[in-house]
């Protein structure tokens, strides 16, 4: 099996061929985001960090686009929305919300939790329960909404 580092690489080698040019420049700013995690770390990054370098990228991107639409600026907006999609392609199938919200409900109810303190709980057991497959804040807007907090 390849690592992240060389999927990327060869990816944006198809890239090129193909001619996709912001395919292209979004793989390459991931590429340099790969490799100095693994200046940082000294070691290759493994899947789970490269999944993590992967969410850091998107929620940067949705960032951005917030920003450039608050400064009137839709075609950069788009841009960095383009480029958000690009990369979700790398993470694994996001869990449903339905789903989520019947483990949340069924946690709160096997547990008895209630009131704020219980969002760390719920936050904690979630999130290691999807890992990859959910965000954080999801998890917080639909355990708060449960427990009426």
């Amino acid at each position: 099996m390849s690592t992240p580092q060389e999927t990327i690489q060869t990816q944006i080698k198809e890239a090129l061929k193909a001619g996709d040019k912001d395919r292209l420049s979004t793989l390459r700013l991931l590429l340099a985001a790969i490799k100095n995690e693994t200046i940082r770390a000294g070691e290759e990054v493994d899947e789970a960090g490269f999944l993590k370098l992967v969410r850091k990228a998107i929620k940067q991107r949705k960032d951005s686009a917030e920003q450039y639409r608050k400064g009137d600026r839709e075609e950069l907006a788009s841009k960095e929305e383009r480029e958000a999609e690009i990369l979700a392609a790398y993470l694994p199938p996001q869990v449903d919300e339905e789903e989520l919200r019947s483990s949340i409900a069924a946690l709160v109810e096997s547990e008895g939790l209630a009131g704020p303190a219980a969002i760390g709980t719920i936050m904690k057991t979630m999130m290691a329960k999807y890992a990859g497959r959910t965000d954080g804040g999801t998890v917080n807007k639909i355990a708060r909404k449960l427990l009426g907090v």
